[in-house]
């Protein structure tokens, strides 16, 4: 069962942020892209239970600051922001859907298969090499990408539902980054993440926990905090980096 961690701070949706578009259908799903249509490598950003319209995915206009997707496709990359919730992300405020109902909706296992298709159509337009990054309910997606040879460099932030047996079966290089304050994914478990991953030379990895945040601080962090904003942004260069180094 997902922690109430994964459901603090949640953001004001916002379907008109980005300085991307949303297209009604890639590989099947209404997504937010970014980036040139020339790049040969794209990342696949899998978001959290609040969904693709989570601002600090994106654009937002008030505050003037290039966000998470817009970021990446500035380094070079096609960025997807899939709507893997078909317009129905968890809304905390709904006491007749509770994270427990909601999950049921919307397993990671049924973002996997739907994930599939989209890297298909990225192929399809020319991409070479995919990434995927994953927060928190995003980063089970992500993970079983991994396991399934669809990508080629994967990053799991803050994960939720990720196992030892799950990154024991990973096959291409990753990269966990872990949060202190965490209840889904703690400092020791993410420990153990890292003796699996050492413990096997035929797959690259970086992890790294994060000291004095929370679960959920790489995406959902407010601006007025400037320690926050600090570590979240030092997680996003940490992913672009690990990007960079494997999809380049």
């Amino acid at each position: 069962m997902a922690s109430s961690q994964c459901c603090e701070n949640p953001p004001v949706l916002n379907p008109a942020g980005g300085e991307g578009k949303v297209v009604d259908s890639l590989g099947g799903l209404k997504a937010y892209i970014a980036g040139s249509d020339g790049a040969k490598s794209a990342v696949i950003l899998v978001a959290d239970v609040f969904g693709f319209e989570s601002p600090n995915l994106r654009y937002e206009s008030l505050f003037h600051e290039w966000k998470i997707a817009d970021k990446v496709a500035s380094s070079g990359y096609f960025v997807v922001v899939p709507d893997f919730f078909h317009g129905d992300p968890y809304a905390p405020d709904n006491a007749e859907r509770p994270i427990p109902v909601w999950l049921k909706s919307h397993t990671p296992e049924k973002g996997f298969e739907e994930a599939k298709p989209i890297i298909a159509a990225l192929k399809e337009k020319g991409i070479l090499k995919v990434g995927a990054a994953g927060y928190c309910w995003g980063a089970k997606v992500v993970v079983e990408l991994a396991k399934a040879h669809e990508i080629q460099a994967a990053v799991l932030l803050h994960p939720s539902f990720v196992s030892v047996d799950d990154i024991k079966e990973v096959k291409c290089p990753i990269s966990i980054l872990g949060a202190e304050i965490d209840k889904m994914s703690p400092p020791e478990v993410v420990k153990q993440f890292e003796q699996v991953l050492s413990a096997n030379s035929r797959v690259g990895h970086f992890v790294k926990i994060f000291p004095g945040v929370s679960h959920g601080w790489s995406v959902r962090y407010s601006h007025d905090d400037a320690a926050a904003v600090k570590s979240a942004e030092e997680a996003l260069a940490d992913m672009i980096d690990w990007f960079d180094k494997n999809l380049k």
